[in-house]
């Protein structure tokens, strides 16, 4: 049945083709002329320097959302100036309301672009239509930028050395950015004059219009550089070996209450530490660490899981997500959930520094080499991570190949080694990614791992087909994990499993859509999962995953409904939050309703239902935050995550297990923010909170004043708590 309905779907899409269609890069490029100039600027958000007067305007910005190709509603000024030291942009940014349009709420790094107005420039400097370095302001000048390869693989938490001011007024907002021309990436060649690829977004999110300098399918992101335009006329200085010192103090107070001594850590100590980070030249950077801490790194979350399989946290430390693309070839769902649940990643960095509950283990030191050109990508990393009482010293390595082909392929191979003295685990793996035309991609990845202790090895592997336009999302995955398969430095959701998951959403914004005042699109699909046990053969889960209504509002909320029939066979006991399920087939069915507001209002709120059998029982779940911003300087969100089981499992249990958090966002600009968070599981009850106050007081240079406290309830009927004050002094020299 499956099958039939997704030909009767892909036969439709002739007829069912909407006039905004995927297009090819224009073969005449959008230009502007960048303009000369022999005096530094003061940033300071307003546009008045006669310099700036100067610089000639951009063309006129073309409509990517809503309607795609149109002019825009409100118009989008850019200019472009440099000297010696800085590339400068400024952007104005019109608005018929003025600021009584402005839409954000909180000051965070790397904010979210669904729940602001921001504007973004991507430059290409080597001009060769795969390589982005992309920069974000919103309104109130917060900071958000990514380095982009292919657009795929993508650094959010890259975090660049800029600055930017703005200011908003009755005509609407502008930015005024200074980009150091060492934070930038170009070629050393022997033309003093230089053309980069560029491309710049805006989006004014009252009304959820996007638009752009240079026209790209709304199906794909602004970083997709084949579909930049031209910046022109630059001459920038000739790149020149760049050293970023960063170096640190701390000091901790640390109380243990109820922990064995055994595993008590170090105590009230002070510490000192830093990185070093060394731009040889545009293509090289060697990254060095000392010490290494991540006191001022967000804690992770607490997830009551009632899945079958690992729940993957994010990885959250700065050391490791630079340049984490590159280290990571990896199968998983996307951000849309396209694509599958399963995820095989041979290399995960939080598997360096901390245990598998996410607790630290100290580093003594480290480094990383990365080289990206325009013709290949390599890089190696390697750990050293210190004895403590359930770990020994373990040296951790990964290296990374990447040759690139064509306009937009590449294959490559990465190897990881994790040795102690109890075991050397090994891993290798080979990957291609092939974009065979503007819509169509095929990934593939091998993988092997083999230990010395025991002797046992594994294979894991993927492959899969894409297919996106700006009317369809189509694709087809097949993964493998063998039963001994073990990735020492990786992650693998599931074991011993063979996956198909293939499926296809359907975007739908044509003339027979209701409520176009209100509704953008109709987007319903099917997602569908079938695993194999790899070691048998046997069918061990059936999920139908049929979406029939899925709608995205013109402000940016949505609602959507999922009926997921299910067939599960367990070949062992399955226990969620303690729930005890014997092995047996189990048919079952479950509704899903997703929801969300607005998310650039005052009041938001977010979340899913879910509710129907399961197993041998029923189980009905909720996860809603509720978010109150009466201004971006101050942010408050409140969740929680409840399941009620009914007669589920061996005892025929009832029992309900409520997570519930509380965060708040106070801010005075975007360099001194206070951020608190407390989560309480009534499954142990377990509380954690988070109290975190940062003050950047010079670009990259932060002082940080911490407290963490944990504490649950033991099986003895002890509370286990321990407390952490913390202050951190960090400074960053550039050389």
């Amino acid at each position: 049945m499956l099958f039939r309905v997704l030909i009767l779907l892909l036969l439709g899409i002739p007829c069912l083709a909407q006039d905004a269609s995927v297009f090819k890069p224009d073969s005449i490029r959008r230009k502007i002329q960048a303009k000369k100039i022999d005096r530094s600027l003061k940033i300071d958000g307003h546009l008045d320097e006669s310099e700036w007067r100067l610089a000639p305007l951009s063309p006129g910005f073309i409509q990517i959302e809503p309607m795609q190709g149109l002019q825009p509603e409100h118009a989008t000024q850019t200019r472009i100036l440099f000297n010696r030291q800085y590339l400068y942009v400024g952007i104005m940014a019109f608005d018929s309301l003025g600021k009584k349009a402005i839409r954000a709420t909180d000051f965070s790094r790397d904010f979210s672009t669904r729940s602001h107005d921001y504007i973004g420039i991507s430059f290409d400097g080597f001009n060769d239509q795969r390589n982005a370095m992309a920069f974000f302001s919103n309104a109130y000048g917060v900071q958000r930028d990514q380095l982009v390869f292919d657009d795929f693989f993508t650094d959010l938490d890259w975090d660049a050395l800029w600055r930017v001011r703005t200011h908003r007024g009755d005509s609407g907002w502008m930015a005024e950015i200074a980009i150091p021309w060492q934070t930038l990436r170009y070629p050393k060649t022997g033309d003093s004059v230089q053309s980069w690829g560029l491309n710049i977004i805006r989006n004014r999110r009252l009304s959820n219009e996007t638009t752009a300098f240079s026209p790209f399918p709304r199906s794909f992101k602004f970083t997709r550089m084949d579909y930049a335009g031209l910046l022109q006329g630059l001459e920038p200085p000739p790149p020149r070996p760049n050293i970023r010192l960063q170096p640190y103090v701390l000091g901790s107070y640390d109380r243990y209450k109820n922990f064995p001594s055994s595993v008590i850590p170090e105590q009230n100590k002070l510490v000192t530490g830093g990185e070093i980070k060394w731009a040889i030249n545009p293509n090289n950077i060697l990254d060095l660490t000392f010490n290494t801490d991540f006191a001022q790194a967000d804690v992770d979350r607490q997830v009551n899981n009632v899945t079958r399989f690992s729940v993957f946290f994010p990885e959250r430390r700065q050391f490791f997500l630079e340049n984490a693309s590159l280290f990571s070839p990896a199968v998983g769902p996307a951000e849309d959930l396209s694509g599958g649940s399963m995820r095989i990643q041979p290399f995960f960095s939080r598997r360096i520094g901390l245990d598998d509950n996410g607790n630290p283990i100290p580093l003594d030191a480290g480094g990383r080499f990365v080289h990206r050109s325009a013709k290949r990508n390599f890089g190696a990393m390697a750990m050293r991570q210190r004895e403590n009482a359930s770990t020994p010293a373990t040296n951790f390595f990964v290296g990374r190949f990447q040759e690139n082909l064509g306009r937009q392929g590449r294959i490559g191979g990465l190897m990881t080694v994790k040795n102690n003295a109890n075991n050397t685990n090994w891993l290798g793996a080979v990957d291609g990614f092939f974009r065979l035309s503007e819509s169509h991609s095929i990934s593939t990845m091998l993988v092997g791992s083999s230990n010395s202790k025991g002797g046992k090895s594994g294979m894991a592997g993927s492959a899969q087909y894409v297919y996106t336009n700006n009317q369809w999302k189509i694709w087809w995955t097949q993964t493998f994990v063998t039963k001994d398969f073990d990735p020492g430095m990786g992650f693998v959701s599931r074991s011993d499993v063979i996956g198909t998951t293939p499926g296809i959403f359907w975007y739908y914004r044509g003339n027979q859509l209701p409520m176009r005042k209100w509704i953008r699109a109709f987007e319903p699909g099917i997602l569908t999962e079938f695993y194999h046990q790899a070691s048998t053969g046997q069918l061990i889960e059936r999920q139908i995953n049929i979406n029939p209504i899925w709608i995205n509002f013109q402000r940016g909320g949505f609602i959507g409904y999922l009926i997921n029939p299910t067939f599960q066979r367990l070949t062992e006991t399955f226990a969620p939050l303690g729930i005890k399920i014997g092995q047996g087939a189990y048919n079952y069915v479950q509704h899903q309703i997703y929801m969300s507001t607005d998310p650039s209002r005052v009041l938001g709120l977010n979340g899913n239902i879910q509710f129907g059998t399961y197993f041998n029982g029923r189980l009905n779940s909720s996860n809603l935050t509720l978010r109150f911003s009466p201004s971006p300087h101050l942010s408050i969100s409140g969740n929680i995550n409840r399941n009620y089981f009914q007669e589920v499992g061996d005892s025929s249990e009832t029992k309900k297990a409520d997570l519930w958090s509380i965060s708040g966002r106070f801010a005075l600009n975007p360099r001194v923010q206070l951020i608190a968070f407390y989560q309480k599981n009534s499954i142990n009850e377990q509380a954690n909170y988070n109290i975190r106050l940062s003050w950047e007081y010079q670009p990259l240079s932060f002082i940080y004043l911490v407290y963490n406290s944990r504490a649950f309830q033991l099986p003895t009927q002890k509370r286990q708590t321990d407390d952490h004050v913390i202050l951190k002094v960090s400074y960053l020299h550039q050389l």
